[in-house]
């Protein structure tokens, strides 16, 4: 999928709040190696190399333009193109961490393990998902999806919540690492403009379904869901928008 930096910076610190919370709950004191994965625009990997200046720290993402926008940093920070499927370090990681990214991918009971493998002794694997999928923001684009002249085409990219539940995350890191500190929250996030809730998921989960279409139908379909979602998330009287939204967390420690 093709991503735009723009636009996904329209809610640049909402975004940004759980990637510091998970962040804060790593307790590493001198990690030598570091990896970002789904790094985005870089500003979570640029606070990690300041935060242990000595580790040399990767953020890896497969986005070129993402990429593009983070092309800047300390002289411990380095960036890689690649698909996070795909991805291998080059050395054991003191800490792989990602924020908002391996929903996008499946087989979490594959790649879970797999990562965890990757970690050093006594390495920390953190990670935070979203987990709205069941929410009217979410929902409403398969009611889009399923209400249009576009439903062949775009049905077969429906998908159930990437995400599981948290017991059963909870459940597949204990049997791989000494430590699991896993926790869930629901932000109520204050947005403000027109449409708003359409505006975030515009930057993240509505942008394939988008993007599938061409241009003449790309707007009919992006105002149905608009209507969809401007009914659930209703502006208040001061002019702002409420939506809730949940996300996982678990950091999780290899045995030394």
């Amino acid at each position: 999928m093709g991503w735009n930096p723009t636009q996904y910076l329209k809610f640049a610190q909402p975004r940004l709040r759980p990637a510091l919370e998970l962040l804060a709950r790593v307790d590493l004191d001198a990690p030598a190696v570091v990896y970002d994965l789904g790094c985005g625009t870089g500003a979570v990997t640029k606070i990690m190399a300041e935060r242990w200046p000595h580790a040399m720290v990767t953020g890896v993402d497969d986005s070129s333009d993402m990429l593009e926008r983070a092309a800047s940093g300390s002289p411990n920070l380095r960036w890689l193109r690649c698909d996070v499927a795909a991805w291998q370090p080059r050395s054991a990681p003191d800490l792989i961490y990602s924020n908002a990214a391996l929903h996008w991918l499946s087989d979490h009971e594959r790649l879970l393990p797999a990562l965890a493998a990757c970690l050093a002794p006594g390495g920390v694997l953190a990670v935070q998902m979203p987990r709205n999928f069941s929410a009217p923001s979410h929902l409403a684009i398969g009611q889009t999806v399923r209400d249009g002249p576009w439903r062949a085409r775009l049905e077969p990219m429906l998908r159930e919540s990437p995400v599981a539940d948290p017991m059963w995350y909870f459940e597949l890191l204990s049997s791989l690492c000494t430590q699991v500190d896993l926790w869930t929250s629901e932000y109520f996030q204050v947005l403000r403009g027109d449409n708003p809730v359409k505006e975030w998921t515009k930057g993240t989960w509505l942008r394939p379904f988008l993007l599938a279409l061409p241009a003449h139908e790309r707007g009919a379909f992006e105002e149905a869901y608009a209507r969809r979602v401007a009914i659930a998330y209703p502006q208040r009287a001061d002019g702002s928008t409420v939506l809730p939204f949940q996300r996982l967390f678990f950091v999780a420690r290899r045995a030394v």
